[in-house]
């Protein structure tokens, strides 16, 4: 028989493993007794070499459909410099709140799923289908073995879920506001135009590839990409460097280089938008060299199905309808939406990354009542 757990305790005891990315710290080691002892099947999945030594935890009850799955991070930014009321891994509860790093982004929404769990299992025995959580130590920093190595696994050993609901914080200040059902895509691009080196006295003599870039980017900036989608705001282009190095005042620079980053919405693909800056590019300067990263595509669970359903259970609880959105910055959603529907759902998130990070131990208590309903509404 499973015991309901204390969503709060479990966040504070979590909130006092220090875990801050890249050391994993042994939150995982903790989840996966806590969830051995619920019945799951749990694996632990480390991908990575070295220092990208990247820890991972898969668990799942349940052998049928539908397969639900539950996915998060157990990875926290730094504290910071600023002074906290609290130490960052004290878990301490005060007038309700629960102060830490991790309170609210995100192991206060770790804690709630699985606290969701061990309710939903000790007051449903004769439910059916499949319960699954995917938990990362690598969501704040590169990504590269965490979500996105542990999918692949999953989908290769027949673990693909048919819904899956990330437990980020979606609410800008009240439980209820905010269901996320896509994001942004998110590339960088880096500019190097080469001229050839000088003195300004004597520009004839050289080829200035600050004119060139400047000429470039003022091109790029010059209208709006788009004027956003029915879903989706409009596409943002953002200059974020521009250097030449150069330290001298009388010398024309042998090149210049220029970083942006654009975050864009269903009307584009990384790789059109990487052809547009290249064709741009080509057609104010000979030599230049452009390389891009992206970090993810832009991507939509479009309403209706297991959107609704969790759209329906967050009413149920908080008698708020839920705004659907997609704006904010990315999450591992956007690895997950490769393989199956996805949608955020979690705490307010006001005081992410901040000092005195915080969440409320009632809304704690409301985000894992959301959690077991939406298991009621899928699973019985």
């Amino acid at each position: 028989m499973v015991t309901p757990l204390d969503v709060a305790g479990l966040a504070a005891a979590l909130i006092r493993i220090p875990s801050v990315t890249p050391d994993p710290g042994h939150s995982q080691e903790m989840l996966a007794g806590v969830l051995t002892e619920m019945g799951f099947d749990v694996v632990h999945l480390p991908f990575g070499e070295g220092s990208e030594r990247t820890p991972n935890l898969f668990a799942r009850l349940g052998s049928g459909s539908p397969h639900l799955c539950f996915a998060g991070h157990t990875d926290v930014v730094p504290p910071g410099a600023a002074t906290w009321r609290h130490d960052p891994c004290s878990g301490t509860i005060e007038g309700g709140v629960l102060f830490g790093r991790g309170a609210c982004d995100m192991k206060g929404g770790v804690a709630a799923f699985v606290a969701a769990a061990s309710s939903f299992l000790a007051s449903n025995p004769g439910w059916s289908g499949s319960i699954s959580f995917l938990l990362t130590g690598d969501e704040e920093g590169p990504a590269r073995f965490g979500t996105r190595k542990v999918l692949e696994w999953m989908q290769e050993n027949g673990h693909t879920p048919d819904f899956c609901v990330v437990g980020e914080p979606t609410n800008p200040s009240v439980m209820g506001e905010v269901i996320k059902i896509g994001r942004r895509g998110s590339m960088n691009a880096r500019i190097v135009v080469e001229g050839r080196q000088g003195h300004v006295a004597y520009p004839h003599r050289a080829d200035n590839p600050v004119h060139r870039l400047v000429r470039i980017l003022d091109a790029l900036t010059a209208a709006p990409l788009d004027a956003g989608s029915q879903w989706f705001e409009p596409s943002s282009l953002q200059i974020t460097s521009i250097d030449v190095g150069n330290v001298a005042t009388n010398v024309i620079p042998a090149s210049a280089m220029a970083a942006l980053n654009i975050r864009f919405n269903d009307l584009h693909t990384s790789a059109s938008l990487g052809g547009w800056i290249e064709t741009i590019c080509r057609q104010h300067a000979g030599r230049v060299v452009v390389t891009t990263e992206c970090s993810g595509e832009s991507f939509l669970t479009a309403p209706g199905g297991e959107v609704d359903v969790l759209r329906d259970a967050v009413m149920d609880v908080t008698g708020r309808e839920p705004r659907l959105d997609t704006g904010g910055g990315t999450s591992d959603a956007r690895f997950i939406a490769r393989y199956c529907p996805v949608a955020e759902f979690g705490l307010v998130g006001a005081s992410m990354h901040q000092a005195d990070e915080c969440v409320a131990v009632e809304d704690l208590q409301t985000l894992t009542r959301v959690y077991v309903r939406l298991l009621e509404r899928m699973m019985t």
